[in-house]
């Protein structure tokens, strides 16, 4: 049986900030996709899943990279390029690389309403973000919040970073 390290509480100042921090990580999520609901009838991943086609070469990804790069599960990203596709916004078609993957293509639609929907989205993200950050070193909380999630798998489901326990 493996003997576990004393455990040492948090100060009081960290545990404050990991607590304000866990509840951001919920509130903004959902205040910005309540905006681009209320305004544009899109969800937050739909944009988002459009934002990363449109940044990629040929706008153009696999799903499983579009997944991971929105921290999706394969099969939540499937049904969120599904809804995506009935708009005629993306189109998937098999992987041309090696034929048994499939990719997101986004469509001029696609990028003519993405283009549509961002001054909304940004209008919401300067709402609810950026205006918060007046007198803040920026550069370097953006290093500490990177480093957050440095090493965590997002397509694991327990968010292994693959070290040992």
């Amino acid at each position: 049986m493996s003997v576990l390290p004393p455990v040492e509480p948090l100060s009081a100042e960290h545990d404050e900030f990991f607590r304000v921090f866990a509840r951001a990580l919920v509130a903004v999520p959902r205040a910005l996709d309540a905006d681009l609901r209320r305004e544009e009838d899109l969800t937050m991943s739909e944009y988002s899943a459009l934002m990363y086609l449109s940044e990629a070469p040929g706008r153009q990804l696999r799903m499983s990279e579009l997944a991971t790069a929105h921290a999706l599960s394969p099969s939540g990203m499937t049904r969120v390029v599904q809804r995506l596709e009935k708009q005629g916004w993306v189109r998937r078609e098999r992987s041309a690389d090696d034929g048994r993957g499939a990719d997101a293509i986004l469509t001029d639609a696609g990028l003519a309403r993405l283009a549509e929907a961002w001054p909304t989205h940004l209008a919401s993200v300067r709402r609810h973000v950026i205006a918060h950050l007046d007198g803040l070193d920026v550069p370097r909380m953006t290093e500490a919040v990177r480093q957050f999630g440095a090493g965590v798998d997002v397509t694991c489901p327990g968010g292994s970073t693959g070290a040992p326990a």
